[in-house]
């Protein structure tokens, strides 16, 4: 089987390229280094230094004798997205170059992650805008030219929802009106721009399906902890990226790194904020049951990826109570929230669907934390307390 993953070199994309590589896939990957860009750009450190994609997949196959492809080009140019589909690629880096073949599963991450980035100023929404959807629609009219059976994965996102009064289902919601019954995508209502870009996203897929019977499964992802995988153990230079700062790092990651260097855990607001969460080890595993069950034709099938729900509160207290463990005098701070939000509300999802195909959930647990701090500590000298919180409002 073929796979092609968009956003390659991305903290979700290469543990996912590695996954799949390990398990006799023949993958692509493809990156424009936008996030590590964007990074130097807005002087927000990673915890540790990461070699280049090209450099990655050498490693790899130095170390397991398989072959990723690279490709380093620019998505949102129509032409760099067709040519996977109509032969015409260039890899960057490649043991053989010979074209792979039209790739029977595409995995969609290439999409600027951050709610605050899009928040930042205009010039920030704009590009946020244009990347998003640009690459989404770009990959759904090469599909319709060349490749209608070609699976689609897409990384939506849990904000698409909002925070509604009402239990979230699976993506769709079954409505009586005046006597008669239909089904529509459930009502969505985005906090920042980042997250109307992805519903914007799952229109226009919900467009395609239906126009050109194109097959696509839609993983609406909660935030995602961790950063060791099965795949990247064997080497420290596989790691995955990881950000620990407001604009790119997910809140467990951020509240780990915050404990270590003695930077009390910055809880927004009265904290009362719920969202669904997974470890990185289940975004791939969600990923991999999605390829090996794949949509129909015709069919936007849409699972909300996530295993657990937690407040920011709770989580502050787990870090705090985990923390103490290990030696250190974790403090909570409630500052004032930056974002317009609901800091208290119902939220009751629903997150059957991927348990149904065969994902087995790994949970929060304190060996999880105390695993992650045991990886953060081994680079405390790199952390600027300077990046954790800039501020960005909206």
């Amino acid at each position: 089987m073929k796979i092609l993953i968009l956003g390659g070199d991305g903290y979700l994309g290469w543990p996912t390229a590695m996954y799949f590589s390990n398990r006799g896939y023949q993958v692509t990957v493809v990156d424009n280094y936008f996030r590590r860009n964007a990074c130097t750009e807005l002087d927000v450190g990673m915890l540790y230094p990461i070699p280049t994609l090209i450099q990655r997949a050498k490693i790899w196959h130095e170390l397991t004798l398989k072959e990723i492809k690279v490709v380093i080009g620019d998505l949102s140019d129509p032409e760099v997205m067709r040519s996977f589909f109509d032969r015409s690629v260039k890899y960057s880096w490649a043991v053989n170059n010979k074209f792979s073949g039209i790739p029977d599963t595409v995995i969609h991450y290439a999409e600027q992650p951050s709610a605050p980035y899009s928040m930042i100023d205009y010039k920030y929404a704009n590009i946020t805008i244009r990347n998003n959807l640009l690459v989404t629609n770009n990959l759904l009219f090469a599909l319709r030219d060349f490749s209608r059976d070609t699976h689609v994965i897409h990384i939506g996102t849990m904000g698409e929802y909002g925070t509604p009064n009402i239990d979230i289902e699976e993506g769709w919601l079954q409505i009586q009106h005046k006597g008669k019954k239909d089904k529509f995508l459930f009502p969505r209502q985005a906090s920042s721009l980042y997250h109307t870009t992805k519903i914007m996203d799952t229109d226009l897929m919900w467009f395609a399906v239906r126009m050109w019977d194109l097959c696509i499964t839609n993983l609406m992802q909660g935030p995602v902890y961790g950063m060791e995988t099965q795949d990247s153990v064997i080497d420290n230079q596989l790691r995955t990226l990881f950000n620990y700062d407001e604009v790119f790092g997910t809140i467990i990651n951020r509240f780990i790194v915050q404990t270590i260097v003695d930077y009390p855990l910055t809880v927004y607001g009265k904290g009362g904020q719920t969202r669904g969460y997974l470890n990185i080890n289940d975004t791939l595993q969600c990923v991999h049951m999605a390829e090996k069950t794949p949509a129909k034709k015709g069919e936007l099938r849409i699972f909300n990826q996530i295993m657990e729900t937690f407040s920011a509160n709770d989580l502050a207290e787990k870090v705090q109570r985990v923390g103490n463990t290990l030696g250190y005098d974790v403090k909570i701070d409630h500052i004032e929230n930056p974002r317009k939000e609901a800091e208290e509300h119902y939220y009751n999802p629903t997150y059957q669907g991927l348990l149904d195909i065969g994902v087995e959930p790994h949970y929060l647990t304190d060996e999880v934390l105390k695993g992650m701090f045991q990886v953060a500590e081994e680079y405390k000298s790199n952390i600027r307390k300077d990046v954790i919180f800039k501020g960005i409002k909206w």
